[in-house]
């Protein structure tokens, strides 16, 4: 093989890492002295980066805090699943499946960046805005499907119940320090949401 062939390999490799790292080190720092008092600039050195590449990777401090790879793979799970199941059971077991691959690798880190949430304003505040550019994925990977048109306010309204409902259930896991069982919350929360609307 040549090693041109592997060169843009190597380069992604490479920038995934060093995003990974700036994150780690954010969280590290956020938890260590607070995230008020953590600036750019000792993420970045922390990181062994100037702060122009943590910029290149994130563009504000709440998205080294914030940021994951979980969206666009849950848009991808409720895409896969099948055409005759109801939208609110497409969600949930879609987050589910997601939320099992980060909740079985990462539990501790996914645990410490939800209690650094609750406790900062500047990050619930974000956390909202991501909120509704997560329901507009979520009625977008609907949409995939036929009967779900994704500007349709019963789409939307599907999708946003749905993350109420596990957004709810993430926050109880988090206020018991994770000694419940965040999957088994969400299944409840779900549950919860399906029997109100017999």
């Amino acid at each position: 093989m040549k090693t041109s062939d592997a060169t843009p390999d190597w380069r992604e490799r490479k920038k995934a890492q060093t995003r990974r790292t700036l994150q780690e080190q954010a969280m590290r720092l956020f938890l260590e002295q607070g995230y008020e008092a953590t600036t750019v600039e000792e993420i970045a050195n922390a990181a062994g980066v100037s702060h122009m590449t943590f910029f290149r990777y994130f563009p504000t401090k709440e998205d080294a805090a914030l940021a994951d790879d979980y969206d666009p793979v849950i848009a991808e799970l409720i895409a896969e699943r099948p055409a005759d199941e109801s939208a609110i059971d497409k969600i949930r077991h879609a987050l589910i499946e997601g939320l099992k691959r980060v909740y079985t690798t990462d539990r501790d880190a996914l645990l410490a960046r939800n209690q650094l949430v609750l406790s900062t304003p500047a990050l619930r505040a974000r956390t909202w805005e991501r909120q509704v550019a997560d329901q507009e994925l979520i009625a977008r990977a609907l949409s995939a499907h036929s009967g779900y048109a994704q500007n349709a306010l019963h789409t939307r309204v599907v999708a946003a119940a749905c993350l109420a409902a596990a957004m709810t259930a993430i926050s109880v896991w988090t206020e018991s320090n994770g000694t419940l069982d965040l999957p088994g919350l969400i299944n409840e929360a779900f549950d919860a949401l399906r029997s109100e609307l017999r």
